[in-house]
């Protein structure tokens, strides 16, 4: 994982894929193929000192999409049962927890245990996976990989930034 500084046009960017100015950025955590930002890792805590858990946050619209499509399927109940029948699934699950957790609290520690998505118990945000998925790389966080893989066929494919 390599994060990239943000620009200001990064920073627009990501304002027009959230029809907002983006509050808390850090660094561009991963970009479409396109060149634009899709994933950024924003601060622990907001500029008014409020907690801000998710550590990586999805900005590409069309990968957004198609992720909330997915979640529609009933894939995030079918996960979450996987994890009481599959120790070394649970076992890759509370790994990327816990890799979450320590980089968020090498930033800044929030005093929680509690990171983001449902981890480790359950999966209740398939956003978050795959935005960690593609911020850390393949074999960090499994159900962000198994999103990324069922999504292949169709992200990414053109400039999704426009989206």
């Amino acid at each position: 994982m390599t994060l990239e500084p943000v620009t200001e046009a990064d920073i627009a960017m990501v304002a027009q894929q959230l029809g907002r100015v983006p509050r808390g950025t850090r660094a561009v955590a991963a970009r479409c193929p396109s060149g634009h930002p899709s994933v950024i890792q924003t601060s622990p805590r907001l500029e008014d000192g409020t907690p801000f858990p998710t550590l990586y946050y999805l900005t590409c619209n069309k990968l957004a999409s198609q992720i909330s499509t997915l979640e529609t399927t009933g894939l995030m109940k079918e996960m979450t049962d996987r994890l009481a029948e599959d120790e070394a699934l649970a076992a890759q699950y509370l790994a990327a927890h816990n890799d979450y957790l320590a980089e968020r609290d090498a930033i800044e520690s929030l005093g929680t245990d509690v990171s983001a998505g449902g981890m480790p118990t359950r999966v209740k945000c398939l956003h978050v996976h795959v935005a960690h998925a593609l911020a850390k790389g393949p074999g960090v966080n499994p159900f962000g990989d198994e999103a990324l893989a069922l999504l292949s066929e169709t992200y990414p494919t053109g400039d999704c930034a426009a989206s």
